[in-house]
């Protein structure tokens, strides 16, 4: 059975008590139906409801910001002449006035299945602001493209919320768009009044690639669902000054430093013997970002197995292994970074800061490994179930 999105079914399922409604369509690039048709065309020629007005996050409503932490402006869209709010500029959170004209918000945006991707925070902003405003939300559920049946990593405390992680959830949650929104509601505004659109035919062990479904880039470094099974482990290195492959043809399967001996780093990932991964030597020169135009060494990550494939505990191996190798020339990250200003990248990342501590102090991965897992299995039975919508 084909799996349906929630957009693929929104003209069956939109709830009867909104018809004829405002719109307010929060979207991007990604938001398309199995029929590449994207979500702005079909709300303009629904008769179920009125779009009002459209919603951006990060990257743009048209994936138009190539790089990592680029703001953009809202304008007045030109096909259908709405207003288009930016919320990643001056404001990551809707204002009342954007607000204004609209009676509900739907939100359609395809996630990635990491706590770091900056979507899932975004509508819960979004959540917070139609609560308070009196609006309704509809969320139109999609695939978590690494499926529904792994959880790996931190589960982050609420000390290091931000918008890379605002509340706790495993790094990879293993959840839908939608179960997520259910678990917003309930940790952060239970008054509101929220519909998920749920899908039709998703199983919890279906990768994005036995969907059948299109895989339009949902940001512009996130260009195939390879990327997005590598990126719960590999966007960790945001929170150091080595490359993550920004400004490559791999962004986050590419990974190195100028100072980096290729062969030599490979050597010592080996001897972690992580599983379904294979680490090629590689030597690059990234066209943007860190290390612009600059020869790196570094390797690039091959998975083998995706079902033996463990990201989170490979991008903390990655970091071990340079930490390790190259003690005097190895950097974390400064701050700010994503909106924060005082705490270290690589501890909101991970969503503490013992994991940066550990690799300092040369911890056994295994035992790193243990205590993340032990996080991540507690939220799983205690947490993580109640908010499930399929088998």
């Amino acid at each position: 059975m084909p799996v349906k999105t929630g957009l693929d079914l929104c003209e069956k399922r939109w709830p009867a008590r909104f018809r004829g409604a405002r719109v307010g369509l929060l979207v991007h690039p990604a938001s398309v139906n199995k029929r590449f048709a994207h979500a702005v065309d079909l709300f303009i020629e629904s008769k179920k409801c009125r779009l009002a007005a459209l919603f951006g996050p990060q990257h743009g409503i048209r994936g138009e910001t190539q790089d990592n932490m680029i703001e953009w402006r809202g304008f007045t869209d030109k096909k259908t002449g709405l207003p288009v709010f930016s919320l990643y500029g001056k404001t990551r959170r809707p204002e009342p006035s954007m607000l204004g004209n609209v009676d509900l918000m739907v939100i359609d945006l395809q996630d990635v299945g990491a706590r770091y991707y900056t979507f899932i925070w975004t509508m819960e902003l979004c959540m917070q602001a139609c609560r308070e405003e009196g609006k309704s939300v509809v969320v139109l559920d999609r695939p978590n493209p690494l499926g529904g049946a792994i959880t790996e990593g931190t589960v982050l405390d609420p000390r290091y919320s931000s918008f890379v992680g605002g509340r706790p959830l495993p790094v990879r949650h293993g959840m839908t768009i939608g179960e997520i929104a259910r678990y917003l509601k309930d940790a952060c505004c239970p008054s509101l009044d929220l519909h998920v659109l749920p899908m039709e035919g998703w199983k919890r062990k279906m990768w994005f690639d036995q969907t059948a479904l299109p895989w339009v880039m949902p940001s512009p470094n996130m260009p195939t669902p390879e990327t997005a099974a590598v990126y719960p482990g590999m966007c960790l290195l945001e929170g150091t000054l080595l490359s993550e492959g920004r400004g490559t043809t791999r962004p986050f399967e590419i990974f190195g430093a100028p100072f980096i001996d290729a062969g030599f780093l490979v050597k010592r990932l080996k001897e972690f013997r992580l599983p379904g991964v294979f680490f090629r030597p590689l030597s690059f020169e990234p066209t943007f970002q860190k290390h612009a135009g600059r020869l790196c060494g570094g390797a690039q990550l091959h998975v083998t197995d995706r079902r033996r494939f463990r990201p989170f505990k490979t991008g903390v191996a990655v970091l071990k292994a340079v930490y390790d190798l190259y003690p005097g020339r190895f950097e974390w990250k400064r701050p700010p970074y994503e909106y924060e200003n005082v705490k270290m990248p690589i501890d909101i990342l991970a969503g503490n800061e013992w994991l940066r501590e550990g690799i300092k102090k040369g911890e056994d991965l295994g035992l790193m490994e243990a205590r993340w897992q032990e996080e991540s299995l507690r939220f799983v039975k205690t947490v993580r179930k109640r908010f499930l919508m399929y088998d």
